[in-house]
């Protein structure tokens, strides 16, 4: 069963490392970030912070649109070029393909949200006046290899940005220990932005076993947009909207994932806050599991009862 699990999730990530557009939000991350550098410079003695929060918030933003693009297109191109058939022919359940599907969506969203995190970190240490020539050098060698490793083997190149990925972060960490605040917020926000992209990626597979990827984007973005508002629709003001607006909004913040937890305030990943980090991550990361599962196990029950023909 795992091994089946694993086939079908590898496939999955060199599928989504091949697909340019997938390139293209990842050099535009870049972009964002290397614009937070920009702005930065313009805020007096306020640069480092200034970078950590457009930078913590451009991760989080392209982390969601990379996570719905890949959930919501995976299943529909194995149906449109008709290789779902002859892999559901073959000794494979359905919810073995499903599952399979979102690790390999997993994997590529944790390498897309370390490699940003590390170059975020590296800017940071940057700002805090470590040589902009080791900065520059060591993401760009590592980058330039992976292009040419690519070119040369693409067979085996579609691996190397997981353990490319996970060296650019290690450098960042230690690149910016010179700045220990900021990056803990940095490391902190990428750890939530991760569990926020489980949800996502989970609630999009639901949507996705059952729809077209027009649809599916547009039914994930609503469902998106009312969970990054769930605490202010349960706090409605009466007197302003009325009862029924007000039990409709708290009716919603019920029902759907509240993704406001996972950007947790400034003070939360500082330390700062009365509440204490490990507390908030305990129940941050217990309800991203609670509504993985749920949301998984719903779009397996969908796609189980799909007609193919």
């Amino acid at each position: 069963m795992f091994l089946r699990i694993y086939a079908i999730g590898m496939n999955t990530y060199r599928e989504a490392v091949r697909a340019r557009i997938l390139h293209g939000l990842l050099g535009l991350a870049v972009l964002t970030l290397g614009y937070s550098l920009v702005v930065g410079a313009y805020a007096l003695g306020n640069q480092a912070r200034v970078v950590a929060n457009v930078g913590s918030a451009a991760i989080s933003l392209f982390g969601l649109v990379v996570a719905i693009l890949l959930a919501g297109t995976s299943l529909y191109r194995e149906l449109e070029l008709k290789t779902i058939f002859p892999i559901l022919a073959r000794p494979l359940r359905r919810w073995e393909f499903l599952l399979g599907k979102y690790v390999g969506i997993l994997i590529t969203l944790l390498v897309f949200i370390a490699i940003n995190s590390g170059l975020l970190l590296t800017a940071e240490g940057v700002i805090a006046g470590r040589s902009l020539v080791v900065g520059l050098s060591v993401p760009g060698a590592l980058a330039l290899g992976t292009v040419l490793y690519g070119i040369k083997k693409p067979s085996r190149g579609t691996w190397l940005p997981v353990p490319v990925a996970a060296l650019i972060l290690g450098f960042g960490i230690w690149f910016a220990s010179d700045v220990p605040s900021y990056s803990r917020i940095i490391i902190g926000q990428s750890i939530f932005s991760c569990m926020e992209l489980c949800i996502v990626a989970a609630l999009t597979m639901v949507f996705a076993s059952f729809s077209s990827p027009f649809l599916t984007a547009i039914f994930s973005i609503c469902i998106i947009i009312i969970g990054r508002s769930a605490d202010t629709l349960a706090r409605l003001p009466e007197h302003m909207f009325g009862s029924t607006i007000k039990a409709l909004g708290q009716f919603l913040a019920r029902i759907f994932p509240n993704l406001m937890v996972y950007v947790p305030p400034r003070a939360v990943l500082a330390g700062e806050s009365p509440v204490p980090i490990s507390t908030y991550f305990f129940q941050a990361s217990t309800q991203a599991l609670a509504w993985t599962v749920l949301l998984l196990a719903l779009s397996v029950l969908v796609f189980r009862k799909r007609d193919f023909l």
